[in-house]
C-alpha cells in the first residue's frame, strides 16, 4: 500500500483545494512573502553594484530557504504511517491552486461576457502587472487566458510534480523559489543583480515541469498546432519556461497571445504565440478547462505509473 500513497496524497490534497480552495487566512505562503520582504528591505542596499547585489542575492536565498527546508526534511523523516500521509496532504494542498486559478479566471472572463469591460479590467490587474487600463476587451480576455495557462504551470503542475519527486520537501522548496522569483525576478534597477540567484534557480526548477506542462496542453488540445508553436516560437519568448508552456498552451487552444502589451513602464513588445483567433471570455474558460484536464490527465498516469509498480514489486 506504501505505493499508493503519493497518489492518494494528490487526490486528497486536490480534494482539499476543491471544497475549500485557499486558506482565507494565515496562508504560510503570505507569511513567506512579508518575510522575503522585510529580508529583501534589509539586505539590498547596494542594488546597482552588481557584486554586492548577486552576493547579498545569493545570500538572501539561502537565509530564507535553508531553515524552511530543513524543517520540511525533518518532517518527511520524523512522522510515519498516517501522521506524515496528513502532512504531505496539508502541505500539497496549501502548495497547489486550481480552485484559486479557476476563480481568478471566471472573474475576468464573467464580466467580459457582460460587458463590464471596467470591472474586467479591476480584476484582471489582481492576476497580471499589466497596465490593466490601457488594455481593450480583447487584451483583458489574452492577459487572463496566459495568465491561466502560466499559471497553471506554476501553481498546479510543478508542485504535483515536485511532490511526486521530492515529497514535502520538494513541494516546500518549489513553491519558496517560486515565491521568491515572482517578488524579485525583475529585470529592473533595484533587482538585476539581487534577484538574479532566486531568478535561475527558478528557471532550474521549473524546466522539467514546464516541459511536463507543455506536453500536457499539447496533448489535450489541438496537438499539431500546438507541437509547432512549441517549437518556433517559444524560443522567441525572454523566459525559458514560460515560453514552451504559453507556446503549447495557446496553440492547444489556438487563440493568438503575446504581442504588444502596456506596462507602467510602456509598451512591452512580446512574441506573438498561438493560432489565429483573437482571445475572449471564451478562451480564458477554456484555459482553465485545460488546465483542470491536465490535472485528471497527471492523476491517471500516476495511478497507472502505481498500478504497474505494485504488479512488478509483489511479482
Amino acid at each position: 500500500m506504501l505505493l499508493f500513497t503519493p497518489f492518494i496524497v494528490c487526490v486528497l490534497a486536490l480534494a482539499l483545494d476543491y471544497l475549500f480552495g485557499e486558506p482565507r487566512c494565515m496562508h504560510p505562503v503570505v507569511g513567506f512573502g512579508r518575510l522575503v520582504t522585510a529580508v529583501e528591505k534589509r539586505l539590498n542596499i547596494s542594488p546597482e553594484n552588481p557584486l554586492r547585489g548577486l552576493t547579498t542575492g545569493i545570500l538572501a536565498v539561502l537565509l530564507l530557504t535553508a531553515p524552511l527546508l530543513g524543517l520540511a526534511v525533518w518532517v518527511s523523516l520524523a512522522l510515519d504511517g498516517l501522521l506524515l500521509m496528513l502532512a504531505q496532504m496539508v502541505a500539497l494542498w496549501l502548495a497547489i491552486s486550481l480552485r484559486g486559478l479557476a476563480e481568478h479566471g471566471r472573474a475576468v472572463a464573467e464580466p467580459l461576457h457582460e460587458g463590464d469591460l471596467e470591472r474586467a479590467r479591476d480584476q484582471v490587474s489582481r492576476i497580471v502587472s499589466r497596465q490593466a487600463s490601457a488594455l481593450d476587451e480583447q487584451g483583458v480576455a489574452a492577459a487572463a487566458t496566459e495568465s491561466m495557462l502560466e499559471n497553471g504551470a506554476d501553481a498546479v503542475f510543478a508542485s504535483l510534480f515536485w511532490f511526486l519527486i521530492a515529497g514535502i520537501p520538494g513541494v516546500v522548496m518549489h513553491r519558496m523559489v517560486n515565491t521568491l522569483d515572482a517578488m524579485w525576478g525583475y529585470r529592473n534597477p533595484r533587482f538585476l543583480y539581487f534577484g538574479r540567484a532566486a531568478a535561475r534557480l527558478d528557471d532550474l526548477m521549473g524546466w522539467l515541469p514546464a516541459r511536463l506542462t507543455a506536453h500536457t496542453y499539447a496533448l489535450l488540445g489541438d496537438r499539431k498546432l500546438a507541437w509547432w508553436c512549441w517549437r518556433n516560437q517559444a524560443p522567441q519568448w525572454d523566459s525559458p519556461n514560460a515560453g514552451p508552456v504559453m507556446a503549447a498552451g495557446a496553440g492547444a487552444l489556438n487563440v493568438r497571445l503575446g504581442g504588444p502589451s502596456p506596462y507602467p513602464g510602456g509598451i512591452k513588445q512580446r512574441p506573438i504565440l498561438g493560432g489565429t483567433r483573437d482571445a475572449s471570455p471564451a478562451s480564458v474558460e477554456s484555459a482553465i478547462r485545460l488546465v483542470r484536464h491536465g490535472v485528471w490527465l497527471w492523476l491517471g498516469i500516476s495511478l497507472a505509473a502505481t498500478i504497474l509498480a505494485f504488479v512488478v514489486v509483489t511479482q
